[in-house]
């Protein structure tokens, strides 16, 4: 196997990370730029061993094969988080190689753990590359799921046929049309939720990193104490409208701008998706209402975009939901394993697969009441595969089995169940903040061991990869010529 198609397109990749190292610099000339020195010297590494990647795989254009397209998706989430993680290490944070490389991890997979504190008086330009890592995360994996992830039978993308012409010839003609459609509708609807975060009382660069983050369902914010920082109910409406909009499949918003608007509002998933964020939101404020005697209307609003937040993997904080009762930290919890829509910048086990086990539990139900019935399993208007069955139970299957082996792992290194559990959690769905007084969403995790956060940077890109792309890669099949 040829693995000169993949360092071509890590090449390009790398050539495309230098240039956007150069923005928090250009962006911020006029102001503090502190640290433009290891902008610099990171982005000239990257364009360096860019250009001699390319040269090595030559200028011919390589078909990629099933295999190969295994290893460029795995590789890339590893190469590229190494070196993002060289400005953090080269500013004058004094970062250990384990914690920079643990912020561009969760940072690229857009899971929104963090190991830096003083966030407020952080240098601006350091500030704006963590909320850019996230944003070029969350175009990629909406990249890798409409691209990659279906034409390797992974992912809930396949329910939807996009590796097909079922609906693409009809939108956008090409592949390339395809992708600078989705580029084009995570631009404008970044640059809309900019604008709003600015008319609310942002500063322009309050606004610009949140937008970043928001969209991409990231969760970095630029105070330590997250959205708790702002004051204004409009800014908590905003961010869970464009939170929501982030964890639903992006090429449905293509469809919509191409006219094809049906599509976004009968689709089973986002239904069911906006429906569980107003009924768990409507659940925790009557919870709240009748133990706290808490304001009605201040308390949904609070809700509801903690609810927003946790579900959609994005891991803003408006307030330590911890504090809120035990039955509301159950309830987080739960829905911490949720995620978003397939097709999405959210991480998590995605909505499709809750409503597959749904259907398959009702299928399995009426067989044995009528065993020699055939029924027909209909998801989105179409047929589901027992293929589709198959990948998503196995996909359940080593989603518990890597969370039961990561949470052994930290329980091992000397953390508390709590902070394990949910630790391992956290980091398997990308969501970002788990419970407890360490690594809730009050803490960080800066003050875990280091061995503690190798563990959970793997498992950051296991889930990010959604488990299965890296296990295959572990059969002896698949090094089998």
């Amino acid at each position: 196997m040829s693995i000169l198609p993949i360092v071509q397109i890590l090449g390009f990749l790398l050539i495309l990370l230098s240039f956007l190292m150069t923005l928090p610099v250009n962006l911020l000339m006029f102001g503090e730029t502190s640290d433009w020195l290891a902008f610099v010297k990171s982005a000239s590494v990257c364009f360096v061993i860019g250009v001699v990647a390319l040269s090595v795989s030559g200028r011919r254009k390589h078909a990629l094969k099933q295999r190969q397209m295994f290893m460029l998706t795995v590789s890339a989430w590893v190469i590229i988080p190494l070196f993002s993680s060289l400005p953090l290490l080269l500013s004058g944070m004094n970062l250990t190689i384990t914690d920079a490389f643990f912020e561009s991890i969760s940072g690229v997979t857009t899971t929104g753990s963090t190991v830096l504190t003083g966030l407020d008086s952080m240098p601006d330009d350091i500030l704006l590359w963590r909320s850019l890592m996230q944003w070029m995360g969350g175009i990629g994996i909406i990249g890798m799921a409409v691209a990659i992830l279906p034409f390797l039978r992974i992912g809930g993308m396949r329910l939807f046929a996009t590796e097909s012409s079922e609906w693409s010839e009809k939108v956008v003609p090409r592949t390339n049309s395809l992708a600078r459609s989705l580029v084009g509708v995570y631009l404008g609807i970044t640059l809309a939720c900019l604008l709003s975060y600015w008319l609310l009382g942002m500063t322009l660069f309050e606004a610009l990193n949140h937008a970043l983050t928001t969209v991409s369902t990231g969760g970095y914010s630029t105070s330590d104490s997250s959205m708790g920082q702002f004051e204004s109910l409009g800014i908590l409406l905003v961010a869970t409208v464009f939170m929501a909009i982030g964890g639903m499949p992006f090429f449905l918003f293509v469809r919509f701008i191409h006219g094809q608007r049906q599509p976004l509002f009968r689709d089973q998933q986002v239904r069911f998706f906006l429906v569980l964020l107003v009924a768990v939101a409507a659940m925790l404020t009557v919870y709240r209402v009748v133990n706290d005697h808490a304001d009605p209307f201040f308390t949904f609003i609070h809700a509801l975009f903690n609810v927003t937040s946790v579900v959609t993997t994005t891991g803003f904080a408006s307030t330590d939901y911890s504090m809120w009762g035990p039955f509301a930290v159950v309830i987080f919890l739960f829905i911490t394993f949720v995620g978003g829509c397939s097709g999405s910048t959210a991480g998590g086990m995605k909505i499709f697969r809750f409503q597959l086990s749904m259907l398959l539990l009702r299928e399995q139900v009426r067989r044995l009441l009528h065993p020699h019935a055939v029924f027909a399993r209909n998801y989105n208007g179409r047929v589901i595969g027992d293929d589709i069955v198959a990948s998503s139970v196995a996909f359940s299957f080593i989603f518990l089995a890597t969370l039961a082996v990561v949470t052994a792992m930290l329980g091992a290194l000397g953390l508390d169940l709590v902070t394990s559990f949910s630790g391992a959690v956290t980091a398997l769905t990308n969501v970002g903040p788990g419970l407890g007084d360490i690594i809730g969403p009050a803490g960080n995790f800066q003050s875990l061991p280091d061995a503690a956060k190798w563990v959970l940077m793997a498992t950051m890109i296991l889930g990010r990869l959604e488990l299965l792309s890296v296990f295959v890669m572990l059969s002896p099949d698949f090094w089998r010529s």
